[in-house]
């Protein structure tokens, strides 16, 4: 397009031909083929006549020198094998192929490095407005089979951003976007830690306070804070071991990656991170029960300090989901940082290429006309364009191999100097944790001390990136640099080569003088600077284009950045409300124990949830990465349009409708696309809502055995209330008068203690065969329970697709759909935690009645074994009797109650299992 704009002589409209014919190929309207037919009827008649008039004549008249020429490029075809097409002139290329004149054809000529791919930004063939005619058509954009080709299509793998500079790779924006996988899993381990860190320091902080306190010893102190410490060293040993085999699994090559494989990468990432997280909270409780073990306190101070820790661990939890909201936002304006810089060094890559290309243009032009005016034959001309395109390609090639292999070895120093600098900047903030750290805290500081040590890592992991990124700006700008030292240099050799063609070349094999020939080459660099102007401005309106995409993006992961924050309200307000009515209808705990239940729960809601905000994030990357090779393809379709739109000064009414045609082509791609967007982020959210089920399934148990510990603690103090003084005053007196009784003997006291243990026992063992019992029986109703749930749902979904289908278009069924996948999962989100819900009420009423029934049991026994010691030992029961017989008919009355309730408990069990 740009050499014809070139040649071609003044006219208001005369720029615009050639956009005609290029846009030709994407009519889409069939009602306009007949109008098309005539129209090419007529120009071609029109093409013909005028080829009569200045070409076949003039090659009459030179019949006798065009004989040689005819056979030449008969012999150079035959050498080449190629055919060429009748009515068109072509020239032979330096590597054997063909291709039409650069000044006779729109399309321009394709240099080496002009390899086509997806990339819109790696050749310079993809500039060209004629090599786009086959992206109107759907199939290339939207296509099942080049779905799974892409998904299983290998990309570099890259660490850091430099390293992107200098990729051969096509797949650009599946790099960036790697780096950004990656830089959350950094920021994840960093939190982690950080979390880890503040955790140790607590319990260190009550542990100096009991040492001071003289409660535990220093060697106690020491030995406590070196195991927690080992501990959680192992559990992230455990860890980075897991994910360094998952990393490695799988590989076919250590230097590319599929996407498949990153997604598989990113699942197991974040099953390993959530089985760290549960074995982080099993530890911390056990730490805390340690040291509450060792701290001899009271019941009400051990409460308190429960409370206490959780409270501040909340707190951490607060700070460090902060931090990684924003970090994560910072991440992702880096990306786009990135892309910004990618695409300025790809625009120097590409600038010899566009140079080169309207060099060999404005080189065409005036060989044209030195050809029409008899001064040079046309197998002259072919000869001179083959040699000179020749050279060129060398040059560009040569251009090419330099940018790569410098650029290389300036990235290898770079990264080098970046890697020190970065480990001298870590040892430097790992010394001041430690100062920080070894500093003794008072209970009573410790919140603005967990204040202090965040803000110090914050503020670290800032530095860090900063250095990062300002590191990233200088390797840019070195390779920009390097680009323009290399292009100035291609570009003199360029300017060389045309000198030597128009002051050496053209005077030798031509009858022109050496003074013409110096003007036809000033009219040459006047023609090239003018088609530079028209690449410059291009480049200015592509630039244009692509902020405008950029701004775009931003706005869709703003959307998604409130999406996951909606979500995660959502769930925290939905369990907090499931927990409240948990312990409501428990009942028996005291206040103090149902607010530590909470804040646990809370806390841990709080672990899980910005753990899966990561994963929300990190899914939709991989959504942004499956969508990238058809958004590229639509966004060059789009800048192709516009570009045109806004080049195009006149039209007629064919040209407006091509045009619009164009436009309503577009609009259907981008309906098309969004709808494939909607529908594999719809794919990635039933992924992560069956994580989130996994994950709050595992809350839901760690916090079984806190609400069941509560409850243990809760009546042991209850039973200890009730019979602990006049039960231990009975027992004094009763050992007292056995040891001085003359009828109580060794043996008799041997015989009695074997059949008490014997009894013991034998009520156990009772005790785990019905335990065992009840629960396989609540098992087993359960599963049947979901069994005709399940079938239930299928056949009302089943029902409401039947009713739904045919009523609307393609477009609102696939908006309808996608309404009742997220209102089917929202309900059985809703129906499986009431489900939980109830069964765990079923669960406790079970244990709570076996629980009961034990204890009567071995109240029962050791009653016995007091009855039979006294009767051996002449001690009269009369006192005892009475209140012990009250007690176990209490204990039958309550137990006959609990039955009662129990099989109420079946009965709604029964009641949900049939709704």
């Amino acid at each position: 397009m740009a050499s014809a704009a070139g040649e071609a002589p003044p006219g208001p409209c005369r720029g615009e031909v050639g956009l005609q014919f290029w846009v030709e190929s994407l009519q889409l309207l069939p009602g306009l083929l007949a109008p098309a037919v005539l129209l090419g009827v007529a120009l071609g008649v029109g093409a013909a006549l005028l080829l009569c008039f200045y070409v076949i004549g003039p090659l009459l008249q030179n019949k006798g020198n065009e004989s040689s020429l005819n056979s030449n490029i008969t012999a150079f075809a035959l050498k080449a094998k190629v055919v060429y097409p009748i009515n068109q002139k072509f020239r032979p290329l330096a590597d054997g192929s063909s291709n039409p004149s650069l000044h006779e054809n729109p399309k321009q000529a394709v240099l080496p490095h002009q390899i086509m791919e997806t990339s819109t930004s790696s050749s310079l063939g993809s500039l060209s407005h004629g090599d786009k005619e086959d992206c109107s058509s759907s199939t290339t954009i939207h296509s099942a089979t080049s779905d799974d080709r892409f998904q299983d299509r290998a990309f570099l793998k890259v660490t850091c951003f430099p390293e992107v500079l200098t990729s051969e790779s096509f797949d650009v924006k599946l790099c960036l976007y790697s780096l950004l996988l990656k830089d959350l899993l950094l920021l994840d381990t960093e939190l982690r830690r950080e979390k880890q860190v503040v955790f140790i320091q607590v319990l260190r902080t009550y542990l100096s306070d009991f040492y001071l306190k003289k409660r535990i010893t220093e060697d106690l102190y020491q030995k406590i804070i070196l195991t927690q410490e080992t501990d959680l060293e192992e559990l992230q040993k455990q860890l980075t071991s897991r994910l360094l085999s998952t990393e490695m699994s799988g590989a076919r090559n250590s230097e590319y990656q599929t996407l498949e494989d990153l997604e598989r990468k990113e699942r197991e990432y974040s099953e390993h991170i959530i089985d760290n997280m549960e074995a982080f909270w099993k530890q911390a409780d056990k730490a805390e029960q340690f040291l509450l073990n060792q701290s001899n306190c009271s019941s009400a101070k051990r409460g308190k300090i429960m409370m206490n820790l959780t409270e501040r661990m909340i707190a951490v939890e607060g700070l460090l989901s902060q931090s990684q909201d924003l970090q994560a936002m910072d991440i992702q304006e880096r990306i786009f940082n990135w892309e910004l810089m990618v695409k300025m060094v790809d625009f120097l890559k590409t600038k010899i290429q566009e140079e080169s290309q309207c060099r060999l243009d404005a080189v065409a032009g005036i060989l044209d006309q030195l050809t029409i005016k008899s001064n040079l034959s046309v197998s002259q001309k072919e000869e001179l364009l083959t040699g000179l395109h020749k050279a060129f390609w060398e040059q560009v090639a040569h251009y090419s191999n330099e940018c790569v292999q410098q650029g290389k070895d300036l990235i290898t120093k770079l990264l080098a100097c970046r890697a020190r600098k970065i480990r001298e900047l870590k040892q430097a903030q790992k010394d001041e944790q430690g100062d920080l750290l070894r500093k003794a805290q008072k209970i009573g500081e410790l919140d603005e001390f967990l204040k202090a040590c965040h803000e110090m890592l914050e503020k670290q992991r800032q530095m860090l990136h900063d250095l990062e990124e300002e590191d990233d700006c200088q390797s840019t700008e070195a390779i920009a640099e390097l680009h323009q030292e290399l292009c100035l240099g291609t570009s003199h050799a360029l300017d060389e080569l045309v000198q030597e063609l128009f002051l050496q070349t053209l005077p030798t094999k031509t009858g022109v003088s050496l003074r013409e020939c110096e003007l036809l080459k000033e009219e040459c660099q006047e023609n090239l600077i003018l088609q530079l102007e028209k690449w410059d401005s291009y480049r200015q309106k592509q630039w244009k284009l692509f902020q405008e995409q950029l701004q775009q993006e931003k706005q869709l992961w703003t959307k998604e950045y409130a999406l996951s924050a909606v979500m995660q309200k959502h769930l925290s307000e939905k369990h907090e409300k499931i927990i409240q009515g948990v312990l409501s209808r428990l009942g028996g705990l005291s206040e103090e124990s149902a607010k530590y239940i909470l804040r646990k729960h809370r806390l841990l809601l709080c672990s899980v949830l910005r753990r899966l905000a990561v994963r929300n994030v990190a899914m939709a990357t991989l959504t942004h990465m499956k969508m990238s090779q058809k958004k590229s393809l639509l966004q060059e379709l789009r800048e192709q349009h516009t570009l045109q739109k806004s080049s195009s000064h006149c039209q007629d009414e064919h040209q407006w409708q091509l045009q619009n045609a164009m436009e309503s082509h577009i609009l259907e791609e981008e309906e098309k696309l969004e709808e494939e967007t909607q529908q594999t982020r719809l794919e990635f959210h039933q992924q992560l809502v069956a994580e989130i089920q996994e994950a709050l399934q595992l809350v839901q148990q760690h916090m079984e055995q806190v609400i069941g510990q509560a409850l243990l603690q809760h009546a042991r103090q209850e039973a200890a209330k009730q019979s602990s003084e006049d039960r231990e005053d009975f027992k004094e007196r009763l050992i007292e008068a056995a040891v001085e009784s003359v009828y109580v003997t060794s043996n008799g006291v041997n015989r009695l203690v074997q059949s008490y243990y014997q009894q013991i026992e034998k009520i156990m063992d009772g005790h785990e065969d019905r335990k065992l019992q009840q629960l396989k029986s609540l098992q087993a109703e359960r599963t049947e329970s979901n069994r005709l749930r399940k079938k239930q749902e299928e056949n009302e979904q089943t029902l409401k697709e039947k009713m739904n289908q045919g009523t609307l278009n393609m477009s609102s069924a696939v908006h309808q759909r996608m309404l009742l996948q997220q209102q089917k999962f929202l309900a059985q989100f809703d129906v499986q935690q009431q489900v939980r819900l109830d069964s765990l009420k079923q669960k406790i009423l079970v244990l709570h009645h076996l629980e009961t029934q034990l204890e009567n049991q071995l109240k029962q026994a050791e009653q016995d074994f007091i009855t039979e010691l006294a009767a051996l030992a002449r001690v009269p029961l009369t006192m005892r009797k009475q209140p012990l017989n009250r007690s176990v008919q209490s204990g039958k009355s309550q137990k006959t109650k609990r039955k009662n309730s129990h099989s109420w408990g079946k009965e709604d069990s029964g009641d949900l299992s049939e709704k």
